[in-house]
């Protein structure tokens, strides 16, 4: 739930940024976004059923295994992001004439995809994460990461983005796997911290 606000958030934030590069780009973007709903189904259900997962097994007193579910986890949502990537990167102007028939808005949309393409690769590992973290009970190391990557790097990145001339949809959609990387940097960092206390969550 949290992490659906923070998006919410940070989309708001770019479409703002977006905006102010005009009706053309703005359109585009707005198509990409629409596209990405669809895109990032896959991992978010992988998020959701983590959760759930780890919950029953930390309960259980099963860690092993819950270790064991996100490690599975990520290798399925990962070999999904793989295909859901190559189709937004090499045929984003088929997908985005789904919702689009004018050139100049397809040609913009598939181009702000492409960075797209990169973070589905990114969220696979990143969103798998997230749920083992939720189903373990670590609910605020998952609340801050997600501010650390809206607000600390998605909308500045992107507002610097936007600032570089020429602007490039591609670049200020780097903002997205940008955030990504970073969570799974905390995420992974955080992972074996907790991991080298001997934490049950964990071990």
């Amino acid at each position: 739930m949290f992490l659906d606000v923070l998006v919410g958030i940070s989309f708001l934030a770019i479409t703002a940024i977006v905006n102010s590069l005009g009706v053309i780009p703005s359109a585009g973007v707005g198509v990409a976004e629409k596209l990405c709903g669809f895109i990032m189904l896959v991992p978010s259900a992988f998020n959701q059923s983590m959760a759930a997962f780890v919950s029953q097994n930390m309960g259980a007193g099963e860690a092993g295994r819950a270790k064991k579910a996100l490690l599975c986890g990520i290798g399925m949502s990962l070999a999904v992001g793989v295909l859901m990537a190559y189709g937004a990167f090499f045929h984003g102007d088929i997908l985005s004439g789904i919702f689009a028939r004018d050139g100049e808005v397809i040609a913009a949309s598939a181009e702000y995809l492409k960075a797209y393409a990169i973070d589905c690769l990114l969220v696979s590992v990143m969103f798998c994460m997230i749920g083992y973290f939720n189903g373990c009970g670590k609910t605020l190391f998952v609340m801050v990461q997600g501010i650390v990557g809206a607000f600390g790097v998605r909308i500045p990145v992107s507002f610097l983005m936007s600032r570089m001339v020429p602007v490039s949809l591609f670049g200020v959609g780097l903002a997205t796997p940008c955030s990504s990387g970073v969570q799974i940097v905390l995420c992974v960092g955080y992972f074996f911290w907790v991991n080298r206390k001997g934490s049950r969550a964990v071990v």
